[in-house]
């Protein structure tokens, strides 16, 4: 416990840049993954066969392979498919985890849309309103409804998930331990205070979706 504490004092700074790494990791995910994957969900649900394929195809390919294989791909592959834009090991790391959480987010999306009761469909298109209204006065603000707590589901998922980008150095909390490790040669109370910092920062963003989820009940 002394040696925690001793850790925690003089290392603080760098648990906290760990921190902050694994947050901005995550939100931005999270912001651009949703982006991305209300358009997959779009081409998911098109009656465009063609469209629905690719869809569906990109969907199965990034949940049926591990994350860290795709991570290591653009890691390797971007700066190849894109050498003048010269991106940093973060950036491509960062596209990985955007491009993985936008399939399933896409299907978090689809399945929301997808619970909202046919009948309304029917009678939105029965007072002749286009698919545009339809989708923007009458579904999407029933849908949310489903897609809200799944989505914050998916943060606290994604911030678990940022681990991975340790492997690549990348500024985020397992990266912070692995800095602290290799100057003190403490691993065991280093990687004690990350779980610890995860554990709380996970129990505080459930905590927080337990609050929203009631609410949109209390709201029905």
């Amino acid at each position: 416990m002394d040696k925690m504490i001793g850790l925690l004092e003089k290392y603080y700074f760098v648990y906290l840049q760990g921190l902050w790494g694994t947050l901005w990791i995550s939100a931005v995910t999270v912001l651009l993954g949703t982006v991305l994957g209300v358009l997959i969900a779009v081409l998911r649900m098109s009656r465009s066969k063609i469209l629905n394929g690719i869809a569906g195809a990109y969907i199965e390919v990034l949940r049926g392979t591990p994350i860290l294989l795709q991570l290591y791909f653009f890691w390797i592959g971007l700066p190849k498919l894109l050498p003048f834009l010269e991106l940093s090991d973060t950036q491509c790391i960062v596209v990985a985890l955007v491009i993985n959480a936008s399939a399933y987010i896409a299907e978090i999306i689809r399945a929301g849309i997808g619970a909202v009761d046919k009948g309304q469909w029917e009678a939105a298109r029965s007072i002749g309103l286009t698919e545009t209204h339809l989708m923007t006065h009458v579904i999407m603000p029933q849908a949310v409804k489903n897609i809200l707590p799944a989505l914050c589901n998916e943060f606290i998922t994604t911030v678990k998930g940022t681990s991975l980008a340790s492997v690549f150095f990348v500024g985020e909390l397992m990266t912070s331990y692995r800095s602290v490790q290799a100057a003190t040669f403490l691993a065991l109370e280093s990687l004690t205070i990350v779980g610890i910092i995860y554990f709380l920062l996970n129990f505080i963003l459930s905590r927080l979706l337990r609050v929203l989820e009631r609410r949109m009940t209390a709201s029905d």
